[in-house]
């Protein structure tokens, strides 16, 4: 089973705002997540979008605005999070435009579909706040220290 980059860069950004410390003065921008981690603004736009719109990230705008993880985002679990954006789709295409002369009698695609919930299990005990405890969030806070806002 491989990630898409989207649910990559998606839960890359929960880890960054999971180690936002609640006291901030500033709240880290989108510019500041992507510059941070080295991707594309654009790409970061629309993973920050889509994690607002399951509500585990709240966006600002303005003054003093930014961005924040939820109590939602912060107890998320990773197998959940990875499901959402990952979608219900098989691993592998057995219709599609050219449909698999096998699928009325295959055993692979029960398989595999059962192989890919085994993976996601396997990420449900995780919650993001797991996913940057030590070695990880202090990583994590000296990449966002390294560019300052208005740098980008």
């Amino acid at each position: 089973m491989r990630l898409t980059r989207f649910t990559d860069l998606a839960l890359r950004v929960l880890m960054r705002l999971a180690v936002t410390d609640a006291g901030e003065t500033a709240l880290p921008t989108t510019r500041e997540v992507a510059a941070g981690m080295a991707v594309p603004y654009t790409h970061t736009a629309k993973a920050v979008a889509r994690l607002q719109h399951l509500g585990l990230v709240e966006a600002r705008r303005g003054r003093g605005g930014g961005l924040a993880l939820t109590a939602a985002g912060r107890a998320a679990s990773v197998g959940g999070v990875v499901r959402e954006l990952e979608g219900a789709d098989d691993v592998v295409e057995c219709e599609g435009s050219t449909p698999c002369p096998l699928r009325g009698a295959c055993v692979l695609r029960g398989a595999l579909r059962r192989a890919q919930e085994a993976f996601f299990a396997s990420l449900d005990p995780l919650t993001v706040n797991d996913l940057v405890a030590t070695p990880t969030g202090p990583l994590l806070l000296s990449l966002s220290a390294s560019t300052p806002r208005g740098a980008d």
